[in-house]
């Protein structure tokens, strides 16, 4: 009852009629995975530099349906550190270049999730994340429902053992259930990672 109202409200409050397709039913079986790389974990402060999101459809990851993203700098906020520079192999003067405005990255990411399902791996982030880029555009916070990988993964864990320690580490959890991983801190790699986390989960929880 909740979700219902409250995806009522944000669809009364959605400033921009374009974007109404957010809340048409998804298509049956589909569902996005996505993943932000940031400027850090600050929710406030940081920035993404970079999106990266495939499409799930019943037990396929369509990794020819991707979408990968590139944000201009801000000129207001503090240039990338080293290390940032270092963990994502992207400098200032790459996303300069190869960077879209962030109202157009809004309306791409948008465009391509539609009314779907998010996926993702600690997605409750990257979602407030994709709210800052977002709501400037339509005025309200994505209405999409949130799938969170690691809470499959717990489940399925407790039930095979509910004592247990239960390690939430993506690389445990990819390697627990057999999918191989990719190089990290690639959007697209980590939005693949996800999907192919989450397909197998939902087999191994029946759903």
């Amino acid at each position: 009852m909740l979700k219902r109202f409250k995806r009522a409200w944000y669809q009364h409050r959605l400033s921009n009629p374009e974007h109404q397709h957010l809340f048409d039913p998804p298509p049956p079986g589909e569902w996005v995975s996505i993943d932000c790389e940031t400027t850090g974990l600050d929710r406030q402060n940081d920035h993404i530099i970079s999106i990266g999101a495939v499409r799930i459809s019943g037990q396929r990851v369509l990794t020819s349906q991707r979408l990968e993203l590139l944000i201009q700098p801000d000129p207001h906020r503090m240039p990338m550190g080293a290390d940032s520079v270092r963990i994502h192999q992207l400098r200032e003067s790459d996303l300069a270049e190869h960077g879209l405005p962030p109202l157009e990255v809004a309306r791409r990411v948008l465009a391509f999730i539609g009314p779907r399902p998010l996926v993702g791996y600690y997605l409750e982030f990257d979602v407030a994340m994709l709210n800052r880029l977002v709501q400037p555009l339509i005025g309200i916070p994505l209405p999409n429902e949130q799938i969170e990988v690691s809470g499959l993964y717990y489940d399925h864990k407790y039930k095979q053992n509910p004592d247990a320690h239960i390690d939430l580490r993506l690389a445990t959890l990819m390697n627990d259930l057999g999918l191989p991983e990719r190089k990290a801190h690639n959007p697209v790699n980590d939005a693949t990672m996800a999907a192919l986390a989450f397909i197998k989960l939902q087999v191994l929880l029946g759903r």
